[in-house]
């Protein structure tokens, strides 16, 4: 089993890695693989709502969106970790999962999911929510800890001393591990996934 593991800071190896890192450790001390994916400092697009990934499964931005998008596939669990700007989720994160999620959410759907911020202060609890956001349309399982998915601090060394932010870290590991599991063992018993509906599309304009 492979966990992706998505860093939307502009730093490499900053905050939000160092929260992600704790996670991925945790994961592999329980024999699951992981991959750390930094979405970087170019600019990313957001979707400009041209449907034509409805059409073809792809974006028309051909950047790093689709490569994830082709191998959607290959993950079993997914983790989002973004520094907070402005209590939200730093936009180059946001355009890329509005993009990721809009042509390939549903190679993602039933896949437990995790998302987790890093802020000096304050902003935390918006920006968390909203990245849940991504898992609660999408028929994502959300993977939850002891307490909300977030890290304080100002540089890597004051988050690796927010002990209670680190323990949060190592608790979603070991939470997404046993979900991964437990949906393991569900299959090899004979539990299918749940049978969709025909989706139903309204508004408020009749």
């Amino acid at each position: 089993m492979k966990v992706l593991l998505i860093n939307g800071s502009p730093h490499a190896k900053g905050c939000t890695f160092t929260a992600l890192s704790e996670i991925a450790e945790t994961l592999n001390s329980n024999g699951i693989e992981t991959e750390i994916f930094q979405v970087g400092t170019k600019p990313v697009s957001g979707c400009i709502g041209c449907y034509k990934c409805r059409e073809t499964g792809k974006c028309v931005i051909n950047d790093n969106v689709n490569i994830l998008v082709e191998k959607l596939h290959e993950y079993d669990g997914f983790v989002f970790g973004s520094p907070v700007h402005f209590a939200a989720a730093s936009g180059a994160l946001t355009s890329f999962l509005d993009r990721l999620f809009y042509s390939g959410g549903r190679k993602m759907a039933y896949k437990p999911g995790a998302a987790i911020v890093s802020c000096r202060r304050a902003g935390s609890t918006a920006a968390l929510d909203q990245l849940n956001k991504y898992f609660t349309i999408s028929n994502m399982p959300i993977v939850s800890s002891q307490y909300w998915n977030m890290v304080h601090g100002f540089t890597p060394d004051d988050v690796r001393q927010d002990l209670e932010g680190m323990q949060t870290m190592r608790v979603i590991g070991n939470n997404m591990a046993w979900l991964l599991r437990s949906i393991e063992a569900g299959q090899k018993a004979g539990i299918s996934l749940p049978k969709n509906e025909q989706k139903i599309m309204t508004n408020f304009i009749r």
